[in-house]
């Protein structure tokens, strides 16, 4: 099988084309491959395109919860941009404002053709233009306009100098690229190696975004996306190439599916492997550290989870201060799932673990894609991480075709209720949701109106219990407009009191709540909670508050991230993006 990460002779290799991989556009290689030597063969063509896998996210480093740095996750180190304090970057290609993997691509793409294998320039010509708009995606999403670069620029070009091209211009060349990789690669299912479907799902994901950001941001040509975003997604789903992974049943296959070691191509498209002995990551030990990732569910997240039987918990008299063994009961089985539930056991266990809320900020634990319990020490981690899935491609179906006016019940029924199939929940019935919006849901996403203003709200529901903890989350409400929901209190458990709580339903306490002193604790208390170093959002009850610090998100200028100031000294053509001057 082919691995998705670079063995050490692929790694020299890459170095000696690349040269400097720090580099910046203009910053000559120190070696540079002779292209009229090299790029003659097939497997050429495959060794230089294996650098571009090192783009995709490795999972190596601390923020390693599928980059989840959101309203959902609350870790021990809250980001910047969480707290709302971000600043202008000084040195030159910092901050995202880095080229040296463009570089890279545009030096293959101005060689490639010199190979004597038409197939294999077609494979390998559409593998370096997904990457590309891979690349290119990112850039959008974070700058707003950025300079197009399709040649390989010297020092002294004046192309060095140029300003920043159109967002339509860039996107347009994005949507070029990525339906080159989709006419050109071979439909082949492979986990660790780009395909046709690893493209058609890039396109989907890039055009939803585009689509979305369009609409709640007021650009313009909005439904162009939208229906790219529909086109990439049903040709996917229509293949029949991938479908929702079910081993486990409706209690345990969304857990097996992220918690395994080894992933298969039932729904998972495209994986970064990683194995005992040659590559590990750190994701589980910064889920159970209590030094060190901690991470915790949000309050509003467990909130948003829907009951067994399809009606809503906030609808429920008292959810805000109900107690966690109640609000754990009957829930969408995802929840438990995602966070440690009463009666949770460490993957491969059939042994309950002891109730620990050290081990999260909030209060709940992260569980979703938390590997056997050897594997919880840092760096240990050898569960392949999923970098594309067909449920994406689902919730991008819906979502699309929703915010276009065109959803029907049947959309849903092949999109949506698959995934409330896998979980034994009921359908989201269109006419029921647009009938009789989730005012808990509005209150997140206040600009969502019309007629399919209720399925929306469904939809993103939906969106975010799904795909929690993959990384999507930032994405979704910058392309929403809804980054005042960033300001909401992140908050975890409720306690209406200090003292001792039963978590797991034997009648025997497991938490202990106290104000400094953890005098008459009753026997066998495996979690112990100061208020005065974990306060509540009360002075003796309330809420866990994990992130006291109040967060502004600045409408005018949050949206997108600045440009290096050195950057802007040495091209003066560049203009910083609104606001961060």
């Amino acid at each position: 099988m082919n691995k998705l990460y670079i063995p050490a002779l692929i790694t020299i290799m890459g170095i000696m084309l690349l040269g400097c991989k720090k580099g910046l556009l203009d910053a000559p290689p120190k070696d540079r491959v002779d292209a009229s030597l090299f790029f003659n063969s097939a497997t050429d063509l495959e060794v230089y395109t294996n650098s571009f896998y090192s783009m995709l996210p490795t999972y190596l480093l601390y923020d390693a919860a599928y980059g989840e740095t959101s309203d959902d996750i609350v870790p021990l180190i809250v980001a910047d941009r969480i707290k709302g304090n971000r600043i202008v970057p000084v040195r030159r290609g910092s901050g995202g404002w880095s080229w040296s993997e463009l570089r890279s691509i545009n030096f293959f793409l101005q060689n490639y053709t010199r190979a004597n294998d038409e197939n294999a320039k077609k494979k390998y010509g559409g593998i370096a233009r997904f990457f590309r708009a891979f690349f290119y995606y990112d850039k959008v999403k974070t700058f707003g306009d950025v300079p197009w670069y399709n040649t390989v620029l010297e020092a002294g070009d004046e192309g060095l100098f140029k300003a920043r091209d159109s967002r339509k211009l860039v996107m347009d060349s994005i949507l070029a690229d990525i339906n080159y990789a989709i006419e050109n690669i071979p439909a082949e299912k492979q986990l660790n190696r780009i395909t046709k479907y690893t493209a058609l799902a890039l396109k989907a994901r890039i055009c939803l975004f585009e689509g979305t950001f369009r609409k709640y941001h007021n650009l313009g040509d909005h439904e162009r996306f939208l229906q790219e975003a529909v086109s990439a997604a049903e040709t996917l789903i229509k293949s029949g190439a991938y479908t929702l992974f079910t081993t486990g049943g409706a209690n345990n296959a969304y857990r097996e599916l992220f918690a395994r070691n080894d992933q298969t191509t039932t729904e998972t498209i495209l994986a970064r492997d990683y194995n005992r002995d040659q590559l590990r990551h750190t994701l589980s030990f910064l889920m159970t550290a209590t030094t060190s990732g901690a991470f915790g569910m949000t309050k509003d997240l467990i909130n948003s989870y829907l009951m067994k039987d399809g009606s809503r918990f906030t609808d429920k008299a008292g959810f805000a201060t109900m107690g966690y063994l109640e609000e754990m009961q009957n829930r969408d089985p995802r929840l438990t799932q995602s966070t440690a539930g009463p009666d949770f056991k460490a993957y491969g266990s059939t042994t309950p673990e002891p109730v620990n809320l050290n081990g999260a900020t909030t209060g709940y634990r992260v569980i979703k894609a938390l590997a056997d319990k050897s594997q919880w020490n840092a760096n240990s981690a050898y569960n392949d991480i999923i970098i594309f899935r067909f449920a994406e491609t689902l919730l991008i179906l819906a979502e699309a075709k929703a915010e276009l006016g065109t959803l029907s019940q049947a959309d849903l029924d092949l999109t949506i209720n698959k995934l409330r199939d896998r979980v034994g929940m009921p359908h989201l019935n269109m006419g029921a949701a647009n009938a009789n919006p989730d005012h808990y849901q509005l209150d997140m996403y206040p600009n969502v109106s019309g007629a399919n203003q209720g399925v929306i709200l469904e939809i993103r529901r939906e969106r975010r219990i799904e795909l929690f903890n993959e990384g999507f989350r930032w994405d979704d409400l910058m392309r929403w407009k809804a980054g005042k929901k960033l300001e909401k209190p992140m908050l975890g458990i409720y306690f209406p009191s200090v003292g001792a709580y039963d978590f797991t339903g034997d009648g025997k306490a497991d938490v202990f709540v106290h104000n400094g002193s953890t005098a008459g604790a009753p026997a066998g208390i495996s979690s112990f909670i100061n208020i005065k170093q974990r306060p509540l959002t009360g002075t003796t009850s309330g809420n866990l508050y994990p992130f006291r610090t109040p967060v502004v998100f600045d409408e005018s200028k949050d949206y997108y991230y600045p440009i290096p100031s050195e950057d802007l000294i040495l091209n003066e053509n560049l203009k910083q993006n609104p606001g961060w001057q």
